[in-house]
C-alpha cells in the first residue's frame, strides 16, 4: 500500500509514518523541515520524503503515481488570548494551515487516490464544543470536520472512502505549549496506533480516545446556557 502523510515530522504524523513503514508500506512523508525529514528517511528505507510549505500552493509537488491512502494531518494551534483585542493575524494563520491548506492538498492529490482508496482528515475533538480561547483553532477544525463528512458523500460514487479523526489531547510539540490540565492525554504512539486500527476497520469517524470524545459529545447535548456557564468557569 502507498501512503502519503502531511505533517510527518513530529507528533501523530511522524508516528503514523513510522508505523506504516514498519508494516512494509511505502510512505511519502511530507513536512517543511528538511533535517527532520532526512532523519525520518534514514530511519526506514520504506519512507521517502517531500519538503515544502503547506500554505504555499504554488510550490505543491505533483505526484507521478497513485496512492492508496492520503492522510492530511498537518495543523497548528494559536489561541486568542484577548478577545477584545482579537488577533486577526493568528486567526488567519490558524485557518490557513488547518483548513485552507487542506483544500490545496485536495486539489493537488485527490485525483491520485486509487478507486477503493481512502482519504483521512485529522480534525480535533475541539470541533465538538466551543472552548475558551479556541476561536481560531476550533473554527478551523469544525470546518475540517464538516468538509470530511461532506466529502464522504460526494466521493462515494468515485469509490473513495473518507475518515475524519477527532483526537482529544495527545502529547505532541503542539500540546506542550498548553498551560492547562489536559485530561486523558495520550502519547502520540498510542494515538497513532488507534488511528491506524480505525483506518484498517474502515471507520468513517475515528475518536481518540473514544471515552474522552464521548464525554465531549454528551456535554454538547446539554442546554447551551449550562455549557456556557461551565466553559466560562474554565477560564
Amino acid at each position: 500500500m502507498k501512503v502519503m502523510i502531511t505533517g510527518a515530522t513530529s507528533g501523530i504524523g511522524k508516528e503514523l509514518a513510522i508505523r506504516y513503514a514498519n508494516q512494509g508500506h511505502q510512505v511519502i512523508a511530507c513536512g517543511r523541515s528538511e533535517e527532520k525529514l532526512q532523519r525520518l528517511a534514514d530511519s526506514n528505507s520504506y519512507i521517502r520524503t517531500l519538503c515544502f510549505e503547506l500554505t504555499d500552493f504554488h510550490h505543491y509537488p505533483q505526484l507521478e503515481h497513485d496512492i492508496d491512502l492520503l492522510i492530511l494531518n498537518a495543523g497548528d494551534c494559536y489561541y486568542i488570548q484577548d478577545p477584545l483585542n482579537f488577533n486577526a493575524e493568528a486567526f488567519e494563520r490558524t485557518i490557513n494551515i488547518n483548513l485552507i491548506s487542506i483544500g490545496y492538498g485536495l486539489q493537488a492529490w485527490l485525483k491520485n487516490i486509487t478507486q477503493g482508496g481512502r482519504l483521512v482528515l485529522v480534525s480535533s475533538s475541539a470541533a465538538i464544543l466551543p472552548l475558551p480561547k479556541a476561536e481560531a483553532y476550533g473554527a478551523s477544525k469544525a470546518g475540517l470536520t464538516y468538509l470530511a463528512k461532506t466529502l464522504a458523500l460526494t466521493l462515494k460514487p468515485h469509490h473513495i472512502s473518507v475518515s475524519v479523526v477527532q483526537p482529544g489531547f495527545v502529547d505532541t510539540p503542539l500540546t506542550e505549549r498548553n498551560n492547562f490540565p489536559m485530561p486523558m492525554i495520550l502519547t502520540s504512539q498510542v494515538a497513532a496506533q488507534k488511528i491506524i486500527q480505525g483506518i484498517s476497520k474502515g471507520k468513517a469517524e475515528i475518536n481518540v480516545p473514544l471515552s474522552f470524545v464521548l464525554i465531549m459529545k454528551i456535554l454538547r447535548c446539554l442546554p447551551h446556557f449550562i455549557w456556557r456557564y461551565l466553559a466560562v468557569r474554565m477560564t
